[in-house]
């Protein structure tokens, strides 16, 4: 069996940096994990090709060499997903699919052939069996199991091509502890969350490093920190490990803000060299958290929970949201008065959607709320609900938050902030040989923010004076810089598709009014 892994295209968004990417030759931030598992899971016998189309497209020749085609993808991907499923049958080639999107959406996947749904530990063997017995068709579930992730096998990281990624993916758990009613994670991989073995996940370590594998790696677990004995116990593990590697990467991930309570796992996470981690802040109001059973927010200072992981050398990115239902005028503004108080430099701003199949989606249903089945994760998409709030003045919100979060001169001066806070690195890295894509990097950020923008003052300014107080940070400072390179593109972008968006609906607002203003005798001639 011939089978080609296809990753659809994810359209430009907040995590996309196309424009920062460019600066250091990379097609795309992170790469397919799920589909790499998948190939790993698989009877090895079969062969394989990988293509992520954010790297490059499909060759007539992968095309022909296919006996199937195996997609997966998330519920922004939806598009391309669609489009792939669509030429791969025009093709004639049988088509199986998986992943969130797919999980959470089966019927508006019903085209493909397969559906390999929920966690593929489970449902993949479901498939293999199919497959041998003759069957051209099936929807594969776990019918509620969670598998044991200690029994997954190290993710084929030998079908990426390593030069297209900034980043690589590695998993250690699933699933998060708190049930936070937006969340489609604990839907996904439930309440009780599942590591992998130290061993395992070292191994994986392993398999990167003899593949030569040298830069950044984010650790996608949706919440790191769920299981913090087990986390710890790798931690303790990793810590020798690198070591013995003498730190070839640097680490980060997702965490709940809880892990500033927690010391020891903070400074087991530094001393494994993480530099960076997501926290999911949401808003800095209350009575929006406890709505939204985000208590896990609401029991210590957010602030200084930010300030504590910080000062350990953890790089903080956070995200926001604007939508919810006890929210009063001025979220918005809340919400970018945090972020600068915070100095949080890469803060994601959204409006809420209702993901399917979640506590929230369920209530909007019930309520008669939900305006669309479907859920779009781009910061430029309008909300999926009716809020309780006029959808315009959270949409204006939103919007002047967005702009001034990411105008250029303000992003610069929270990053600087930031990492004058920061605590430095425990195992700063050894000199290595500059290339030229990095001396080529690094002009073209001082020329365009030094020299030609409005920032230039600011850049310089900046610049020195980290190198002066905590000079251990600068290349990493100077990496979340040249960050502002796509932001300052996006925030135009969002800005744009939105206000659009609110113009329609606005338009089909007054349509509506005017038609119900007619009286009933001229609506009937």
């Amino acid at each position: 069996m011939r089978v080609l892994l296809l990753y659809p295209v994810f359209p430009q968004s907040f995590w996309s940096f196309e424009k920062a990417l460019q600066l250091v030759g990379r097609k795309a931030m992170l790469p397919p994990l799920g589909l790499i598992t998948v190939a790993a899971i698989l009877p090895q016998e079969w062969e394989f090709k990988l293509v992520d189309l954010n790297v490059r497209p499909v060759t007539e020749a992968e095309w022909d060499w296919a006996d199937l085609v195996l997609m997966s993808a998330m519920i922004v991907q939806k598009h391309d997903l669609l489009e792939q499923i669509r030429e791969a049958k025009r093709r004639g080639k049988p088509v199986a699919v998986g992943g969130p999107y797919a999980t959470a959406l089966p019927d508006e996947v019903s085209e493909a052939d397969y559906l390999i749904l929920d966690e593929g530990e489970i449902t993949l063997p479901k498939f293999i069996e199919a497959v041998q017995r003759g069957e051209t068709h099936g929807t594969f579930r776990s019918d509620g199991n969670r598998p044991d992730v200690t029994i997954t096998p190290i993710p084929r990281f030998d079908l990426l091509e390593f030069d297209a990624y900034d980043n690589m993916s590695v998993q250690f758990s699933r699933g998060c502890p708190f049930q936070c009613e937006f969340c489609d994670i604990i839907v996904l991989y439930g309440r009780k969350p599942r590591t992998k073995s130290p061993e395992q996940l070292l191994a994986e370590l392993d398999r990167l490093y003899d593949l030569g594998w040298r830069r950044s790696i984010f650790m996608v677990d949706d919440n790191f920190i769920g299981n913090k004995r087990n986390v710890k116990l790798l931690l303790k593990a990793l810590q020798g490990w690198m070591e013995e590697h003498e730190y070839p990467f640097h680490l980060s991930t997702e965490a709940s803000v809880d892990l500033a309570q927690d010391d020891e796992l903070m400074d087991l996470m530094v001393e494994c060299n993480f530099n960076g981690v997501f926290l999911g802040i949401e808003t800095p109001d209350e009575s929006s958290l406890s709505l939204t059973n985000k208590h896990q927010n609401t029991r210590n200072s957010l602030s200084d929970a930010v300030d504590a992981i910080a000062s350990k050398g953890l790089r903080v990115m956070a995200g926001f949201i604007i939508g919810f239902d006890n929210e009063t005028s001025g979220a918005g503004d809340r919400i970018v008065r945090f972020a600068e108080q915070t100095t949080i430099p890469i803060a994601i701003f959204s409006m809420l959607q209702a993901l399917p199949d979640t506590a929230l989606w369920h209530r909007l249903k019930r309520e008669g709320r939900l305006v669309e089945n479907n859920a779009n994760l781009n910061q430029s998409t309008l909300m999926n609900f009716v809020p309780t709030r006029p959808l315009e003045e959270v949409t204006r919100e939103y919007i002047d938050g967005f702009w001034r979060l990411y105008d250029p001169v303000n992003y610069l001066d929270r990053t600087y902030r930031h990492f004058l806070k920061l605590g430095a690195p425990r195992h700063p890295k050894k000199l290595r040989k500059v290339t030229w894509i990095v001396i080529r990097a690094f002009l073209t950020v001082c020329w365009r923010q030094g020299v030609i923008r409005e920032t230039r003052w600011k850049f310089w300014h900046h610049l020195f004076s980290i190198l002066k107080q905590n000079p251990t940070v600068a290349e990493h400072y100077l990496s979340v810089c040249a960050l502002n390179e796509h932001f300052l593109e996006y925030r135009q972008e969002v800005r744009t598709k939105i206000e659009a968006q609110l113009a329609d609906y606005l338009a089909r607002q007054q349509l509506d009014q005017n038609l119900n203003s007619v009286p009933s005798n001229a609506q009937t001639v």
